[in-house]
C-alpha cells in the first residue's frame, strides 16, 4: 500500500489541502511553530498526540510538502514570529530517511529567493521546486477588488490552475509540472532539482503525489482470520454487564420550530420615547414662567 501525504505551511496555518483525495495533516494556527514542524516530520512527538496530528508514513509512503509564506537567502519564516532553516529542514529529511519514514519525498516553496531552502538537501529520493532563485523576490498575483488585498502568489496560483485539470488517472509527468510558471507569468524564475532523486522526472506522475495510490500485495500465504472464541466471548459479558450498569439513554426534548415559526409576534408594550418626555417638560417650565415668571419659582424647588 502507498500512501501520498501532504503536508502545507502558509502565512498563518499549517493544513491539509485536498486538491485530490489522499491522506493530509491538520493542525490549528497556534500549533503552527518550528518545532512541532520538525517533530511531526521526524516523529518526535509525544505518544498522547493523536493520529489526526501525526504524520503515519512509513518506507512506501510518498511525501509532498508545499511550503509557502515570506522568505529569504536560506530561512523561511513561521508567522513572523520565528524562521526555519534550509539545514534545520536538510537535517530533518535525513532523519526520516534514517527512521525509514518516507520512499519519496517532493517539496514545493514559494517564498522568495525559494530556490535556496533546498541547497542544502542531502538525502535520497527527494525532487524539490521553487518558485524563485537566489537573489529573486517571489510576486503575487493580482489583488482581490472585494478584499482589496493579494491572496495568492503568482506561483502558487498557476500551479493550482495546472492541478485543478489533474484527474486520478492523469498521465502526466513531473517535467510539465516544471513548466507551469514561466518568467513571463511568474516574473522571477522558478527551480527545481531532481540530482537526489532515482527516478527520471518524465516517469513520476503527478498523482504519485498529488493522490492516493493503493497498490495491492498478493500474497500466497493463508491467513487465520478467526479470533479466540474466549477471548471474545468475555469480552462480550463485559460489555453486557456494562449496558445493564448504565442508565437508560433519553433524548434532549427538541424546540417546538414549527410552533415558533408560525405564532404571531407579540406586541410590545407601548412607552413614550424619551424626547417626547423632555419636550412635555420643556412645554409645561416655558407655559408657568409665561403664566407666573421666575419670582414663583422658589414655590417648585
Amino acid at each position: 500500500m502507498v500512501d501520498t501525504y501532504f503536508l502545507s505551511q502558509g502565512l498563518t496555518t499549517l493544513a491539509g489541502l485536498l486538491l485530490l483525495p489522499f491522506s493530509s495533516l491538520a493542525a490549528s494556527q497556534i500549533e503552527v511553530t518550528v518545532e512541532n514542524f520538525l517533530r511531526v516530520l521526524t516523529g518526535r512527538i509525544p505518544s498522547s498526540t493523536p493520529r489526526s496530528k501525526r504524520l503515519l508514513s512509513d518506507d512506501r509512503s510518498n511525501i509532498l510538502i508545499y511550503m509557502t509564506g515570506h522568505g529569504g537567502n536560506g530561512f523561511l519564516k513561521f508567522q513572523d514570529s520565528e524562521e526555519i532553516t534550509n539545514i534545520e529542514l536538510a537535517d530533518a529529511f535525513e532523519q526520516m530517511w534514517q527512521k525509514r519514514r518516507y520512499n519519496e519525498l517532493l517539496f514545493i516553496i514559494d517564498t522568495c529567493q525559494g530556490a535556496s531552502m533546498y541547497e542544502r538537501f542531502y538525502s535520497p529520493n527527494i525532487m524539490a521546486l521553487a518558485s524563485s532563485q537566489v537573489g529573486e523576490d517571489s510576486l503575487s498575483h493580482q489583488p482581490d477588488p472585494a478584499v482589496g488585498v493579494h491572496l495568492m502568489d503568482r506561483y502558487t496560483f498557476y500551479v493550482l490552475e495546472f492541478l485543478e485539470e489533474i484527474n486520478p488517472a492523469s498521465q502526466t509527468n513531473m517535467n510539465d509540472l516544471f513548466q507551469v510558471c514561466p518568467k513571463s507569468l511568474c516574473v522571477s524564475t522558478p527551480g527545481h532539482r531532481t540530482d537526489l532523486f532515482q527516478r527520471d522526472p518524465k516517469n513520476v506522475l503527478i498523482t504519485d503525489f498529488f493522490g492516493s495510490v493503493r497498490k495491492v500485495e498478493i500474497t500466497t500465504e493463508t491467513i487465520s482470520l478467526q479470533p479466540d472464541s474466549g477471548v471474545t466471548e468475555s469480552s462480550y459479558k463485559k460489555d453486557q454487564m456494562v449496558e445493564e450498569l448504565m442508565e437508560p439513554l433519553k433524548y434532549a426534548e427538541q424546540l417546538p420550530v414549527a410552533q415558533i415559526i408560525h405564532q404571531k409576534p407579540k406586541l410590545k408594550d407601548w412607552h413614550p420615547p424619551g424626547g417626547f418626555i423632555l419636550g412635555l417638560w420643556a412645554l409645561i417650565i416655558m407655559v408657568f414662567f409665561k403664566t407666573y415668571g421666575i419670582k414663583h419659582m422658589k414655590f417648585i424647588f
